[in-house]
Formats: structure tokens, sequence, C-alpha cells
């Protein structure tokens, strides 16, 4: 009943908000998201995740180069895909991928949040305009994240979840900036 009432109000907010569902996992094999400019997030979807693994392939261009207004918030990282769990809002718990415009590259990093509590790590570097695999596995309580099948990270996830009421989370821009400049991202799903 919990889960069903969580989704359910999920559901209402956003349509309450008037915003339009769509993913590129149904149907669509290919979706470009663009975050404009003084804006955090590419689009506002809700869509249900009930897997234990997401994966897909993700390609950045120019645009992901940028500068922020204020020096310490180059650190911050930017969202790309990833899921709600343990039937509890994004920011309790999830996992997803993080990326940044740092130290003249495109960094790529695991970002969680666990029990309430953020957690970050490096997982690689990739080249823009090149297609990159992607994936997160739920693996004995961990995340595993895995970029061009090499690239390897875990972290704990919480081990006391309870129903599998959980949802995508699609590509976001920020930390406290917003986008300095339309920022573009091709997501391909795994068949």
């Amino acid at each position: 009943m919990k889960n069903a009432l969580l989704l359910s109000g999920l559901l209402l907010f956003f349509t309450a908000c008037k915003i339009e569902i769509d993913s590129p996992f149904e149907g669509d094999i290919q979706k470009l998201y663009i975050i404009k400019e003084g804006h955090h997030e590419s689009n506002r979807t809700i869509k249900s995740f009930d897997g234990k693994a997401l994966s897909f392939q993700a390609r950045f261009d120019e645009s992901a180069i940028y500068e922020t207004q204020k020096v310490e918030n180059q650190a911050d990282l930017n969202k790309l895909m990833g899921f709600s769990d343990c039937n509890s809002h994004h920011h309790e718990n999830s996992a997803r991928f993080g990326w940044r415009w740092y130290n003249d590259q495109l960094e790529v990093h695991a970002y969680c949040y666990v029990n309430g509590n953020r957690l970050s790590e490096y997982v690689t570097s990739v080249e823009l305009n090149k297609m990159n695999d992607y994936q997160i596995e739920i693996i004995d309580n961990k995340y595993v994240f895995t970029v061009n099948g090499a690239s390897r990270v875990e972290i704990n996830k919480n081990p006391n979840c309870s129903g599998n009421v959980n949802y995508m989370l699609f590509p976001y821009f920020g930390g406290d900036e917003p986008a300095p400049h339309d920022i573009s991202v091709e997501v391909y799903a795994d068949q």
C-alpha cells in the first residue's frame, strides 16, 4: 500500500505540473536531452524503474565544456542517468552517474544517496563526441558503476531496502548554478 501511495503521489505531483512524460526507454531507443541555458533540468520525466540494472550509451558534445560563475562550483557534479532506490525519494536513496567539465576533461563519477548521505567517487574520464557504455547494477547490497566495461566503482547501498517503487533519474545540471549555456547529451537505451 505504501508503495502504491508513493508512486501515486509522484504521478500526481508531475501531472499537476503539466509535465510531458517521455523516456528513452519506451519506444524510441535514442533521445537527445537538452538542458537549456539558465535551467537545471533537461525535462521533468516520471518513469517507474523496477530493475536491478540500468544500461545505456551516451555521447557528450562540446556543449559539455563550461565554466561556472563561482570558481568553487566547477567541482560540482551534474547528473546523467540513474534511478531512485529503496522505495524512497532520490535524495534519500539513489544511484546515478555524475559528470563535470574539470581540469579540461569530462569526468564521470558514481553519484549516490544512501540513507540521505551523498556519496560520490570518480570512475573515469571520457572523450567528447564519443559514444560510451554506462551501467549501474545492484549486486550484493552494492551499486556497481561500470563505464565501457572496464572502469568500475562500487558503493555500498542501504541494506534495509524494502519495496521497489522506484523511478528513473534524467540529465540535470548543477549544483548551485544553472547551465551557463544549452548543454546536450545523446542517450541510447540498450536493447
